[in-house]
């Protein structure tokens, strides 16, 4: 295991609808100059809502599997 993922988003195909950030329970997203990022990666909770809501797909929210010991 390593550090905590958070969702990736993709800015060259996100259109700056501010769905991810509306819609986001944690709160965790926030819109930049730039466009939206995770400005809160430790509130993150991973829930992928953003990964569903954003109309473009242009968030990722991969998941790490992990084997039992």
């Amino acid at each position: 295991m390593g550090e905590w993922r958070v969702p990736e988003i993709n800015l060259e195909i996100c259109t700056r609808c501010g769905a991810c950030v509306e819609e986001c329970p944690a709160g965790a997203v926030e819109m930049g100059p730039d466009g939206p990022f995770i400005a809160r990666p430790g509130d993150c909770t991973y829930c992928a809502q953003c990964e569903t809501i954003c109309p473009q797909g242009a968030i990722t929210v991969a998941y790490e599997i992990v084997w039992g010991v």
